[in-house]
């Protein structure tokens, strides 16, 4: 596997030009019409149309997993940019080497498995001395290595691909190149981690009183301070500054119409804390097209995956934490 043209590419390329280049180079010997054709060039059309069009659904297939992969991404990073740099360069290497998901393979774990192989490539060809030096004008690779380097241990990405992705012991086994014993032992040390990590005080913005005290007990449970919870946009803004949280949960849609988006931007302006977004309407957040949370957990929610998000968010940030 070679390194894709991506790193030598800007990190604002569009997410949705390579969605759409990756559409039309898994179509067998196509190529994107000229500008301003409405179909496909002389020849094409007799050209197996039954290869063509199952391509073409497995292309829109690996389109309908990329919202859960830049998920994924951003919550290993704790970065919206590092995480979606990361899953540029798996769509490009799908670009380049289309071959490497076929229609008769789960696209979902084929695509987190080139993700995982790709970080694997360029770390290979980015020593960690050129990257801890720091020069200002190191090659690509070295520059991309910083943020890929700064992925978490293995025992982090299996449990974020078994609890946040819900991928089996097997599955990930796969993804990461690991046998089912090995897995299971990695995820009983991430799970034992999370029990050993320091306490913080969290804030809750939710409008929904029983859920509310459902986000609350499970915060608690893992031993956590709860330092306020707001229903309205200004109460959780003012509660956030005197409160100073090393964590706020939020949701999007609160009381009377206010904005649970606004509230933590106003939040963020003044402390620095992670936030992880528990809502109903994740597409609200999941758009490519302005800056995203690193954490979006959707409702109803898994207790375990939001622990999981919390530990993630928790062990990415500097925020105040405290001893317990």
């Amino acid at each position: 596997m070679k390194l894709p043209r991506i790193l030598d590419q800007p990190n604002h390329t569009p997410l949705g030009s390579v969605i759409g280049r990756l559409g039309w180079s898994m179509l067998p010997g196509s190529f994107p019409p000229p500008p301003g054709s409405c179909g496909s060039s002389p020849g094409h059309g007799a050209r197996e149309p039954r290869a063509r069009l199952k391509m073409t659904d497995l292309a829109h297939e690996i389109a309908r997993h990329l919202p859960f992969l830049r998920r994924y991404a951003r919550a290993l990073t704790g970065s919206q940019e590092r995480g979606d740099r990361y899953v540029r360069i798996c769509l490009e290497t799908l670009i380049e080497e289309p071959g490497r998901i076929t229609a008769d393979e789960d696209p979902r774990l084929l695509l987190y498995s080139i993700f995982h192989d790709v970080w694997a490539v360029v770390q290979s060809v980015a020593p960690e001395e050129a990257v801890a030096a720091g020069e200002p004008d190191a090659p690509a690779a070295d520059l991309l290595q910083q943020g890929l380097a700064a992925l978490p241990a293995i025992e982090r990405q299996v449990l974020l691909l078994i609890s946040l992705e819900g991928f089996s012991y097997e599955e990930t086994g796969r993804i990461l190149g690991l046998d089912r014993d090995e897995v299971r032992t990695l995820l009983h040390t991430a799970q034992e981690e999370i029990e050993r990590q320091t306490a913080t005080s969290v804030l809750i913005i939710e409008d929904e009183q029983l859920i509310a005290m459902d986000l609350a007990r499970i915060v608690e449970e893992m031993g956590h301070r709860l330092c306020g919870t707001a229903s309205r946009q200004q109460e959780a803004i003012d509660l956030a500054e005197r409160s100073r949280p090393g964590l706020v949960l939020a949701d999007i849609q609160l009381q009377n119409g206010d904005s649970g988006i606004q509230a933590v931007r106003e939040i963020l302006r003044r402390i620095d804390a992670p936030v992880i977004f528990v809502t109903g309407f994740p597409e609200r957040l999941l758009t490519g097209e302005e800056l995203e949370p690193a954490f979006v957990i959707t409702k109803p929610f898994d207790p375990q995956i939001l622990k999981t998000a919390i530990a993630q968010a928790l062990s990415l940030s500097r925020g105040p934490t405290r001893p317990r």
